[in-house]
């Protein structure tokens, strides 16, 4: 189900604290899912919904001293946290909606996304925003550190047909909103989908 912006602070707002204590191990998933997105030195891209910033590190370890790094979050607490881990040395830090992106037209090469899907309050016009600010040609990753299967087990809940994450309803999403799924992993151990900007 999709958040609208103040149920997505209220939500993780008060987690930020142990955030990362609550998920310790999910670095090398983190690591591995940014090194499938392909990204080359020198490359601009954004963390969309950053949170305290897990992804940040490989990110800047992909693209090198001579990218850019960027990420953003609605909630100051994540970024807070995202600080104080001293994560903002491997990225600029945004507060901001990834539904309105304060950024020019074209003007990333990818963006990663860990855990956004099902939190978008528009989930076709947040992800058409974020084909704006990517290059034609450049590369989506809808991350999550575990599968779909084994999130819904975590909340005692079984997995709905309406899951936008499900391949039948991601595929059409994404090509609706400017975006090609390219690639789809859903295990136990992880979640990942990628896909490229369509070009004009």
């Amino acid at each position: 189900m999709s958040d609208d912006p103040t149920r997505v602070q209220e939500f993780f707002g008060p987690r930020a604290a142990d955030w990362d204590t609550k998920f310790p191990d999910d670095g090398p998933a983190y690591a591995a899912a940014v090194a499938d997105l392909g990204l080359r030195p020198g490359d601009r891209v954004l963390d969309a919904g950053c949170g305290t910033g897990r992804a940040l590190p490989p990110l800047r370890e992909a693209v090198g001293p001579g990218g850019t790094v960027v990420g953003a979050d609605l909630t100051p607490e994540m970024l807070a946290m995202a600080v104080r881990a001293g994560r903002d040395r491997d990225g600029a830090l945004l507060r901001a909606d990834v539904g309105r992106l304060p950024l020019r037209d074209g003007c990333l090469d990818a963006v990663f996304g860990a855990g956004l899907i099902s939190h978008l309050a528009d989930p076709p016009a947040n992800l058409r925003e974020l084909a704006r600010v990517v290059r034609p040609g450049g590369r989506l990753a809808l991350f999550h550190p575990i599968g779909r299967a084994a999130v819904a087990a975590r909340h005692g809940r079984a997995i709905t047909p309406d899951d936008l994450r499900a391949e039948p309803n991601l595929r059409p999403l994404l090509e609706g909103s400017g975006w090609e799924l390219t690639s789809y992993v859903d295990e136990d151990a992880r979640f990942l989908a990628l896909a490229v900007r369509r070009r004009a």
